[in-house]
């Protein structure tokens, strides 16, 4: 006697985020490969691209665009079906939402009570910082730099101080540019590039940032491409006579205590010796 074919069980009607592989197709872990059999439909970025991996588990499935030039007018339609049917939203490759379009269509779905799981797998910029050989209790993730190079300048002067590894996307052909404005703004650190990953080329170049800016000025590289920059070395201490100045300052606004308070968080200095400063300066 055969055994009974199973048959498998509808999901359950919502929104289903699934991560996708960034290169290799066999990261596609087992989970992402059982949603999206069994949704109703995919939102995706690109239905080329998704149909591709759709192949490769050997499964046809409706699917809807959903990116950044269409998604105002696609989520009043998406977040109507996660009622009735199971919604998967995936991007071309990696986790969706991870400089990708998505987290408005997370906040509507919560807002009208739906279902929502996450179902999680690759990550380039998690990867990267694998690779990269930098610190990794600490780390903030900025994305795309703008492109012009004023606006990219303003971007790397608002994180230049973060004490944490940065990750940013960038493209082949911006990347020596890129490179060159980080050491500008935020001192010739250590860095990683790294691109290629999970692909048969994986490769995690480090070096300094001007290092990796003249390395790449001439050979731009092809492929995704994530930059990972070292945090910033310790700060010098801070200058009394610096102090002295924002504890008067601070005086003219704020009686003592809270003055002296509000040096020592700013200035990372003792609060008890800057109120006994504070009155010296008073006076008192």
């Amino acid at each position: 006697m055969t055994s009974p074919v199973a048959i498998s069980e509808p999901l359950e009607a919502g929104l289903y985020i699934v991560a996708t592989p960034i290169g290799n197709l066999a990261d596609l872990s087992p989970r992402a490969a059982d949603i999206l059999t069994r949704a109703d439909v995919i939102a995706v970025e690109d239905s080329r691209v998704t149909a591709g991996l759709l192949r490769h588990i050997g499964i046809k499935r409706p699917m809807l665009p959903y990116h950044d030039h269409n998604a105002e007018g696609m989520r009043p339609g998406l977040i109507a079906r996660m009622a009735s049917e199971a919604v998967a939203l995936v991007s071309d490759a990696g986790t969706p939402l991870i400089s990708d379009p998505g987290y408005k269509l997370v906040r509507d779905a919560r807002a009208a009570g739906h279902h929502i799981v996450t179902i999680p797998g690759p990550c380039a910029a998690v990867a990267a910082l694998t690779l990269a050989g930098l610190p990794t209790d600490r780390f903030l993730f900025a994305g795309f730099l703008p492109s012009k190079a004023h606006a990219r300048a303003v971007a790397i002067d608002e994180i230049a101080a973060i004490r944490a590894t940065l990750v940013l996307y960038e493209s082949g052909p911006r990347l020596s540019a890129c490179l060159a404005a980080l050491a500008e703004g935020l001192g010739d650190r250590d860095a990683a590039v790294t691109r290629e990953i999970t692909k048969r080329y994986e490769e995690a170049v480090t070096g300094t940032l001007t290092h990796l800016a003249a390395r790449y000025a001439d050979a731009p590289p092809k492929g995704e491409i994530v930059i990972v920059v070292a945090p910033p070395g310790e700060a010098p201490p801070p200058d009394p006579q610096d102090a002295d100045a924002a504890l008067v300052e601070a005086l003219t606004r704020l009686p003592v205590a809270k003055a002296a308070g509000e040096v020592a968080k700013a200035f990372g200095l003792d609060r008890k010796a800057l109120y006994a400063r504070a009155l010296e300066l008073k006076g008192e």
